[in-house]
């Protein structure tokens, strides 16, 4: 298969876990805190990594560990806890909307420190997608007024974030395995994670006797298969093939997935946010222009 097809074949499918991991943080934070959301998820993660992918460490090159590691942090482990504080009062939907801000950061980020060239269809693309998501916080916003819009801040960081670990992988880890690169993410990130997790109270948890934290672990245990260590490292992959702007522009396509979970469970849905979804589908294709450095 070509790297064409593969860039839109990645695309649906990460559209797909991403846009499904807003519903199970959502169910997750019924019995867990967003701390111990956050550091579950990563600590699950490494060792789901580690049994598949504990060789492909000693492919990365010293010299690339400290972009490892700064990965690491931005890409995995703030968003990780940014999105699970952002969640206990926005909704599944509204997150996944507002978190369609990465590419435009994305852009920003890659003009102003890496040199990146990017042609005037794919700002287009950006911009187009951009309107459409602003559509669609709009009408979240209206269909649910009470929910508290100052934890889009957080979500806005996490996009941040994520827009500056995609222009840094694919500046200074474009040859690394996309394993490796995931496993040396978690790795990096797993002391933390555990202090924190040590620090939530979790350990004083009556697990026995609390169906919601047995149902949270669970839906987090599928989180962390799935929305962390599958598609970090089909992500990953992503990247050294695709543009940033594109290969972000995944972010666009995946509140399409996580509004249906959100309608499923009881989230409101309206026909301006499937016209608001049209449009950002519009962007993506527009953005799916090859990005060269100087």
């Amino acid at each position: 298969m070509s790297n064409r097809n593969k860039k839109w074949l990645y695309l649906v499918i990460l559209s797909l876990v991403w846009g499904s991991s807003y519903i199970l943080i959502k169910k997750t934070l019924i019995g867990l805190t967003p701390l111990q959301l956050g550091s579950l998820r990563i600590i699950f993660t490494t060792i789901i990594l580690l049994f598949i992918g504990f060789s492909s460490l000693k492919k990365i090159p010293k010299n690339k560990w400290k972009w490892i590691f700064l990965t690491g942090y931005i890409g995995s482990f703030f968003p990780s806890f940014l999105f699970a504080f952002a969640q206990t009062e926005i909704d599944s939907g509204v997150a996944a909307i507002l978190n369609s801000l990465t590419p435009l950061a994305t852009l920003i980020i890659g003009l102003g420190f890496f040199k990146f060239i990017i042609d005037s269809k794919q700002i287009a693309g950006v911009i187009i997608g951009l309107i459409g998501s602003f559509l669609l916080i709009y009408e979240g916003s209206t269909i649910n007024p009470d929910q508290n819009l100052l934890l889009v801040a957080f979500i806005i960081a996490a996009s941040i974030c994520y827009a500056s670990s995609v222009n840094i992988l694919k500046a200074h880890l474009q040859e690394v395995p996309a394993i490796s690169i995931a496993l040396g993410n978690f790795l990096c990130i797993l002391p933390p994670a555990l202090i924190i997790l040590f620090s939530s109270g979790f350990l004083n948890i009556n697990f026995a006797e609390s169906p919601e934290v047995q149902n949270s672990l669970f839906y987090i245990l599928i989180l962390a298969i799935f929305g962390s260590a599958f598609a970090k490292v089909l992500f990953n992959r992503f990247i050294q093939i695709a543009s940033p702007v594109f290969a972000s522009s995944v972010t666009y396509t995946l509140p399409i997935v996580a509004i249906m979970w959100g309608y499923l469970d009881g989230e409101s849905i309206n026909n301006r946010q499937l016209l608001a979804t049209a449009i950002i589908l519009v962007g993506v294709y527009l953005a799916n222009r090859k990005t060269t450095t100087t």
